[in-house]
């Protein structure tokens, strides 16, 4: 079995999530199933078959957030405070040598990844570019849109 790395608040939302699925989206998913059923002939219910497909979505995120947190490997980025290069948990600016716009990236697990605030999959293809890079470091990443080049401005773990 794969470890699973993910940041120690990753593995809080991921936990939040579980608790939740479980604690209130079950338990109001099977009240719905037994609203429906109660409305008699299941086999033209709609409401009865919206309910068991919700409860078949919450089942198998439930099983997904399980597993991934039983495989979880927790890194917290500020053990790491002094490495120069790039690694799972880094915060990183680089700089597009195309047109000088700098960006911030931290590398975080792939169900933490959120580019809108920053936070990129370790396995997106900009992340498997910048580790083992240092600050000073050239990248190319290849984008759909063509090859692109970067500059490592600097590398933290906050």
């Amino acid at each position: 079995m794969d470890k699973v790395p993910m940041t120690p608040e990753g593995h809080k939302r991921l936990e939040e999530e579980l608790r939740r699925l479980k604690s209130e989206d079950r338990p109001k998913v099977i009240r719905a199933i037994a609203e429906a059923r109660a409305h008699g002939d299941l086999s033209e219910n709609a409401e009865y078959h919206a309910a068991k497909e919700k409860q078949a979505f919450i089942e198998g995120r439930i099983a997904e957030l399980e597993d991934k947190t039983s495989r979880a490997e927790i890194i917290n980025p500020v053990s790491m405070a002094g490495s120069t290069n790039v690694k799972f948990g880094a915060t990183v600016k680089i700089l597009d040598e195309d047109t000088e716009d700098e960006s911030v990236f931290q590398i975080v697990g792939a169900d933490e990844s959120d580019i809108e605030n920053g936070r990129i999959s370790v396995t997106s293809p900009m992340a498997r570019a910048l580790i083992g890079k240092e600050a000073g470091d050239q990248i190319e990443v290849n984008a759909p849109s063509g090859s692109r080049f970067y500059e490592v401005m600097s590398v933290e773990y906050v």
